[in-house]
């Protein structure tokens, strides 16, 4: 399979989860793909397992130099980037009563002004060398509506969609078409996180709230990160040129739009 032959990607939270799963998908649809993470030990490792078509590269994107610096690395090494995956997100729960002033800071740089920026100088990057470039961020079923303990993470999500349709006007002039992936719930490292928080305030036992999430999917399971690869790989290639500023859910059917 070679749907993205000669393309070049940067994925950013690529060392695991959702974000790996899509560098390995690219790179068996022939694109070379920049492993971008805050994890250098993870990230090695992830491009080793990919091979020869796998760089990793550092990067936190609550930092304008390393977003500045990763960019310019991934280019400097593939000669240009085709493909940005804006993958790199953290989750946070509380009551609303409870929520801290640092955490929802923390939660906004990372999910959304590191989306932002990221995009905004992937983009620069694309337009000064005339790539018709793909850009995909990752929203969340938590971005289409408010949930009682999760009000911080939701904003962050639904900033995310509307942050794709504006830079997707914006930007289809350069040819660049720009698009969000909305998950449901996906299994994986990312959900012992998520079900320790609900654990602590619905007083629910370790891996319950997993399991009840799980059961309410209409398809009947949790998602996985191989579940979304698919609509990641479409996004990227030319068979998605006439799809702009749009969010897909992916979700196994708890979201209908």
């Amino acid at each position: 399979m070679t749907r993205l032959a000669g393309k070049n990607a940067l994925i950013t939270g690529a060392a695991r989860g959702i974000g790996r799963a899509f560098a390995e998908a690219y790179a068996r649809e022939g694109a070379r793909v920049a492993i971008a993470d805050m994890d250098m030990d993870r990230a090695r490792l992830t491009a080793a397992d990919i091979g020869d078509s796998a760089l990793a590269v550092a990067m936190d994107v609550t930092d304008q130099d390393s977003i500045d610096a990763a960019v310019a690395q991934t280019a400097d090494a593939f000669g240009r980037i085709d493909i940005l995956v804006n993958n790199a997100a953290i989750f946070t729960a509380a009551p609303i009563v409870g929520i801290e002033r640092a955490d929802f800071e923390r939660a906004f740089a990372v999910n959304v002004a590191g989306t932002l920026f990221t995009l905004q100088a992937v983009a620069r990057h694309m337009i000064a060398h005339g790539v018709r470039g793909k850009i995909i961020n990752m929203a969340s079923q938590a971005g289409r509506r408010g949930e009682p303990l999760v009000a911080v993470y939701c904003a962050t999500k639904a900033a995310i969609i509307s942050l794709t349709q504006s830079a997707g006007l914006n930007l289809i002039g350069h040819g660049i078409n720009v698009n969000a992936i909305s998950p449901g719930v996906v299994d994986g490292e990312h959900w012992d996180g998520v079900d320790a928080f609900f654990a602590r305030y619905e007083g629910k036992a370790p891996g319950q709230k997993k399991t009840e999430v799980g059961q309410a999917v209409p398809y009947g399971r949790m998602g996985t990160a191989d579940d979304l690869t698919g609509m990641a790989i479409f996004l990227a290639t030319g068979e998605a040129d006439y799809v702009v500023a749009q969010t897909y859910n992916v979700d196994g059917g708890q979201w209908m739009s």
